[in-house]
């Protein structure tokens, strides 16, 4: 290998896609046990790497020798080889930088919480000091001399102003996973995650709910592979790219999530979506049907709603995990907040409006099978499909417009 990532657990990285746009030369991952790590650093066979957990702190004994700021931080995440010695470097503290002055995150003066203390969370806590923060709080589930539990952050630290979670929890396939419950620290102004996949994690999503400023992981990773870039090649990229290429990978990766009253046409604008954009269209309901083989008349009427919503988490759960897909969800996916905190992780929600009268009364669906009862699920249901969608599409024109329109809106959205 002469250029490219290791690290325990590299299935769902997006590093080789980042770093071959960068840079003209073939990126590999090498996912590495604890045996095969150290043959790996012995040997030495590499140009140029980069280095993610658990190993960032590893590595250390094997560099030949490393920058004042990797050796203030006390980890690395890229080493290149240069005359047969091994040079190593954190751009992480670079990439975790760069996103604090892209978003307008100032903490200077700010209490701060940094969950998790691994080699990631060293060159973050470095960041913060240099900004000049009044006062860093450092949280790992296991207590130590320098660090307090989360418990005790809970309990102890409700004035802390910004969090930045530097653990994995809450990374796929955890998505349910969450650092901490934001509720529990009221003065917090503004929530940032390292964690890429999926694009935003459920606490993310649950300060996007709580209207506080967050930011995802993704960002950061196009930025630090941009310095790395650098350091490997001895070249100097302008940082428009790290923008340009996040809105690319992000456009990617997002799923559009359509969410509407039954019959609003969600299925039939999911199809023709799927077919502009060369994307695979995932019928929510259609799933649990395939999955059940029942109707979701049956599943209702024998095994009762409770029981359908139930099927339907499990569903949502799934396939949100997915990305750059267009989710067709169904009507009752709203009443469940979980749902829509797991479909947004990776999703853009769209409702698909239409009006009252257009609705179509279907004998096939128990909650829908007459007018009134139609008429009674908007009533319940119109708040919450405004309430968690990140634009209205109405469903008033022809398909081809409509499909348009919302190209155009959910683009609009990655910028």
């Amino acid at each position: 290998m002469e250029y490219g990532l290791i690290g325990a657990q590299l299935k769902h990285s997006f590093s080789k896609q980042i770093h071959e746009q960068l840079a003209d030369y073939q990126y590999e991952l090498w996912p590495l046990d604890e045996t095969k790590f150290h043959r790996f650093m012995k040997e030495r066979s590499f140009q140029a790497i980069n280095v993610t957990i658990p190993y960032k702190q590893k590595v250390l004994p094997y560099l030949d020798d490393m920058d004042d700021k990797a050796k203030q931080i006390g980890a690395v995440n890229t080493i290149r080889k240069k005359n047969g010695q091994l040079h190593g470097t954190n751009t992480d503290y670079d990439g975790f930088l760069y996103t604090l002055r892209r978003h307008h995150i100032t903490v200077k003066d700010q209490k701060v919480l940094v969950l998790g203390d691994g080699g990631a969370a060293q060159a973050i806590k470095a960041v913060l000091r240099d900004e000049g923060c009044r006062e860093l709080i450092s949280v790992r589930r296991s207590p130590s001399p320098h660090t307090i539990t989360y418990e005790q952050a809970r309990k102890e630290h409700t004035d802390v102003q910004i969090i930045v979670n530097t653990s994995p929890c809450g990374m796929y396939p955890n998505l349910t996973d969450m650092p901490c419950d934001l509720h529990d620290f009221p003065h917090v102004s503004a929530y940032v995650d390292i964690i890429y996949n999926p694009i935003d994690t459920k606490t993310c999503i649950q300060a996007k709910y709580m209207g506080i400023p967050y930011v995802g992981g993704l960002e950061m990773l196009v930025a630090q592979a941009k310095y790395a870039v650098e350091f490997f090649t001895d070249r100097t990229l302008s940082d428009a790219c790290i923008d340009s290429l996040y809105h690319q990978i992000l456009q990617s990766k997002r799923n559009l999530v359509l969410i509407g009253m039954p019959s609003c046409g969600k299925t039939t604008i999911g199809r023709s979506l799927a077919q502009a954009m060369g994307r695979e269209l995932i019928d929510l309901d259609a799933e649990i049907v395939k999955q059940n083989n029942r109707s979701i008349k049956q599943i209702i009427l024998e095994d009762g709603e409770a029981a359908f919503r139930q099927l339907e988490q499990q569903v949502a759960l799934r396939f949100a995990a997915k990305q750059g897909v267009i989710i067709a969800c169904g009507g009752g996916i709203v009443k469940n907040k979980d749902n829509m905190m797991h479909l947004a992780m990776n999703g853009v929600c769209i409702y698909i409006k239409r009006n009252l009268d257009q609705l179509l009364v279907d004998e096939e669906r128990p909650l829908s099978s007459d007018r009134q009862a139609i008429a009674t699920l908007y009533e319940e249901r119109k708040e919450l499909y405004e309430a968690y969608s990140d634009f209205t599409v109405t469903n008033d024109t022809d398909i081809e417009s409509i499909t348009q329109a919302i190209i155009q809106a959910w683009q609009d959205c990655q910028r």
